[in-house]
């Protein structure tokens, strides 16, 4: 069998490590260990961050929520409530999304939730 020297091909794979790895400081884009150490862990990084966004979405659109509904009087947790006692089916977000833009909206959202609910019970 021919013996195969990697040359080429771990020049290849070396200079794709370290065209990833720029940005990174120090010898972190130098040396091909260190440089691949680095990429790894980004990459395993990128890959759980990209996850935990999804909860830190949910948590800033209930802050906002939170906020809308205690300036209309009323707490988060019972306006959820009563958003699925009326059967209003709107997401976290678009109603975050209103709390910020159009107090008066989400005022009437509260207001219209809260009627339906009680008539509901």
């Amino acid at each position: 069998m021919a013996r195969v020297k990697r040359g080429v091909t771990k020049q290849k794979r070396h200079s794709k490590v370290l065209n990833l790895t720029k940005g990174h400081k120090g010898v972190r884009h130098r040396l091909y260990k260190r440089a691949h150490e680095s990429l790894v862990h980004a990459l395993s990084y990128a890959y759980a961050h990209r996850r935990e966004r999804k909860g830190d979405f949910r948590r800033l659109w209930i802050t906002r929520i939170n906020a809308a509904a205690k300036l209309n009087g009323i707490s988060y947790s019972k306006f959820i409530n009563m958003c699925k006692i009326a059967d209003f089916d709107v997401d976290r977000k678009i109603l975050a999304e209103i709390a910020v833009s159009d107090p008066q909206a989400f005022a009437s959202i509260v207001e219209h939730v809260s009627t339906t609910s009680s008539k509901a019970s």
